[in-house]
């Protein structure tokens, strides 16, 4: 792609946006209230506005590889302080996505240096569901559906911080774990049962 397209196309998107709206640009800079947290993959294909429809300042968008959630990672932990602590956002997404190349390399058997402790993450994810996952004969369809289980334990590590224990127990915030499927372009909500999935475990994770 020529760099230059870039800029290009940035004055054609204020022209367009202009026509639309000729304070536009004037709102947008008033400030941000979105009322959702989006944490996705950071894969080149999957853009989170476009896929959800929504316009800029309605989304607060975290991605990284394989829409990750590890507590060791400052980065997510502080955008989810900020999402539900002063953006008082409504709802928490994780959303994954079917053919994760990130979720496709922590399931291969070599050495992928600094993506190592990163990746081992969902190598751990495999670990807590191989019963179910070692079932899976077809290799495609254990990978989409350890994309599903990595937004599963994603969403529980975003239900680990006490920034949003305490929203549960306001009942101002909802977790959603979601899958977007690239071959169809099709949302999916996985509809987790967070209280089944935590009734056993979550003493041990309360914070609040």
């Amino acid at each position: 792609m020529d760099i230059k397209k870039i800029f290009k196309n940035n004055k054609n998107w204020i022209v367009e946006k202009l026509k639309v709206d000729k304070n536009y640009f004037k709102n947008l800079a008033e400030g941000q209230k979105p009322q959702i947290l989006y944490i996705g993959c950071s894969d080149s294909r999957v853009s989170a506005e476009d896929l959800m429809g929504v316009q800029p300042g309605e989304v607060f968008v975290h991605r990284n590889i394989a829409n990750m959630v590890p507590n060791t990672d400052l980065n997510v932990m502080s955008v989810i302080n900020y999402a539900v602590s002063h953006l008082n956002v409504k709802h928490v997404v994780v959303c994954g996505h079917y053919n994760c190349g990130g979720v496709k390399e922590a399931m291969l058997s070599k050495d992928l240096g600094l993506l190592n402790p990163w990746l081992r993450n969902i190598r751990d994810v495999y670990r807590l569901h191989h019963t179910e996952l070692d079932l899976i004969i077809n290799k495609d369809d254990k990978y989409n559906r350890l994309v599903e289980l990595n937004v599963q334990e994603q969403c529980i590590n975003v239900i680990k911080t006490a920034v949003v224990q305490n929203a549960l127990l306001e009942k101002r915030i909802t977790v959603h774990g979601w899958v977007w499927d690239i071959h169809t372009g099709e949302l999916v909500d996985l509809k987790i049962d967070f209280d089944e999935i935590l009734k056993e475990i979550m003493e041990i994770y309360r914070l609040t």
